[in-house]
């Protein structure tokens, strides 16, 4: 899972200029976003039009560009491919067979539907876009017919008023004989996601400067991670550079950088990192409704939705917040752990902001003796049962870069009926990582879907679970919250309140690989 390791002990500098700005910015300012799911018609002109495209790179205007609140651009594309879509474009095969073998294997197969927890409602054959198929896609004049595995992903962000000049410039008639636009999504900024929380508190702080010693064992939670964990081409939290597409040098690929770890080599894949996007429809209405009717009331009904979701309605945690602050954590909200909360009293274990990010480290329940964290460190010693799926959490973070869709419900709307022709809402999930495996795929498979978290048994994600029974366990559908007197409080019964209607997996390369896979000769 780490990749390949060498001595040195740099990695490089990172060029910014190579980067997707997407990497490094959430454009929150560009409130108004659009993604494009594409499939290629003209491999020749697709090429054609990656070679114009102006796409934003991840450069400050100046160094002190953040402190000195410098206006940033108005607005930003960005571009990502599918394995399906790089052949479509004329990579060759030997390159596109040098990637991960979860992005070229895509999400939708019968193996990733276990391990993603896509079955019962989340099944392929339910969703909107993205599952291969053997036969031709419906066209896209059929816009509600279902579509497969897109070949392009286009992500345009602008800030309103600029939004539709920023698309018509980016797209016309090179862009119409490309490509076939099989989804065309709104994507809107929203700090409150549609359960009517707080969002986007929780983030991984990147060691762009790639000062974070790894490897080493990690005594204290902290939230910086190593810069590999997210941008391939670069050591990650095992101090080893993830496994990617190495090129032997050639004319086609001579603007590549050199690869760090192999010399000789050009890195197809340094400055860039792979995307996962699921779009996800949230049941504001059957969330709001089945606290409400497990509760009596409303008041009561916001602390157990607050009990499910892990934080209040303002994004403040459940746990005391520490006031020391850690290292790496930008948010006062952020500024906690679990480590006071161990009977999980305040903040369940069950709840969602715990299962996606547990807060602990290298040493569940962090002994204080020397001695003692040596014996388990050597991998003696009895451990705590609850953390067996949990550590380290350092090995599996994402950088979430996802948006809303659909129209804001307040939770108590959303306790009346709905109108007719009330739209869906929900989010296009996304999040960047260098390895799918060991990020997404581990999260997703070991804290959301996993019944077994932290010592539970009977219970998934109360947001994400898909309720389905499992070999072993019957009951996926139970919440419990433990109590300071030694019980616990239980929720059966929870409906699925997200389900998923599509997604994918992308490469978002670097500029250099954009150009690269944008000429004319891409052996």
């Amino acid at each position: 899972m780490g990749g390949s390791s060498v001595t040195m002990t740099t990695n490089g500098e990172v060029e910014f200029s190579d980067v997707q700005g997407l990497m490094r910015f959430g454009y929150r300012r560009m409130t108004k976003a659009r993604y494009v799911l594409l499939r290629v018609k003209d491999a020749a002109a697709a090429r054609r039009w990656l070679a114009s495209a102006k796409v934003n790179t991840a450069e400050l205007k100046n160094s002190k560009a953040r402190e000195s609140k410098d206006k940033p651009p108005t607005t930003a594309l960005h571009i990502a491919f599918t394995a399906s879509g790089l052949d479509a474009i004329g990579v060759p095969e030997s390159v596109i067979a040098m990637f991960s073998h979860e992005f070229r294997t895509g999400m939708a197969t019968e193996y990733r539907a276990r391990q993603l927890g896509d079955l019962g409602a989340n099944a392929h054959g339910h969703w909107d876009w993205g599952p291969r198929r053997a036969e031709p896609d419906v066209p896209s004049s059929e816009p509600d017919a279902p579509v497969g595995e897109p070949h392009v992903l286009v992500m345009f962000f602008a800030e309103p008023e600029e939004f539709d000049d920023h698309l018509q410039r980016s797209t016309g008639e090179a862009w119409d004989k490309a490509f076939e636009v099989q989804r065309s999504f709104p994507a809107d900024v929203d700090l409150i996601e549609h359960f009517g929380f707080k969002d986007g508190v929780s983030q991984p702080k990147i060691s762009w400067d790639q000062k974070r010693e790894t490897p080493k064992t990690q005594l204290d939670y902290t939230n910086v991670a190593a810069l590999g964990e997210f941008l391939l081409g670069y050591r990650n939290e095992y101090g080893k550079f993830t496994d990617r597409p190495l090129l032997k040098p050639g004319a086609g690929n001579a603007e590549l950088l050199d690869a760090v770890d192999a010399p000789g080599k050009k890195d197809l894949a340094r400055n860039g990192t792979y995307l996962v996007m699921r779009q996800l429809r949230q049941d504001v209405r059957g969330f709001w409704q089945f606290v409400n009717e497990q509760s009596g009331d409303f008041a009561e009904a916001e602390k157990l939705a607050t009990a499910m979701v892990g934080r209040a309605l303002d994004g403040d945690p459940l746990v005391p917040i520490q006031m020391e602050p850690i290292p790496g954590v930008d948010r006062k909200q952020n500024q906690f752990t679990f480590d006071n909360d161990a009977a999980g009293t305040w903040c369940p274990f069950g709840s969602h902001a715990r299962r996606a990010n547990p807060r602990n480290t290298d040493f569940p329940g962090r002994p204080a003796n020397w001695l003692k964290k040596l014996i388990i460190s050597l991998g003696f010693g009895s451990k705590d049962f609850g953390y067996d799926l949990a550590s380290s959490v350092r090995f599996h973070r994402i950088l979430r870069r996802g948006r809303n869709y659909g129209t804001r419900l307040k939770p108590e709307d959303a306790l009346s009926p709905p109108p007719p022709d009330e739209g869906d809402r929900g989010l296009h999930f996304m999040c960047l990582n260098a390895n799918i495996s060991r990020q997404f795929e581990f999260v997703q498979n070991a804290w959301f879907a996993n019944t077994k978290f932290s010592g539970m048994t009977g219970e998934s994600d109360p947001l994400l679970g898909n309720r389905e029974p499992i070999p072993g366990c019957p009951v996926t559908s139970d919440f419990n919250m433990p109590q300071q007197s030694g019980l616990r409080q239980r929720v059966s019964g929870l409906p699925q309140f997200i389900k998923v209607v599509g997604g994918a997996y992308f490469f978002l390369p670097s500029l250099r690989a954009l150009r690269y896979f944008a000429g004319d000769k891409t052996a």
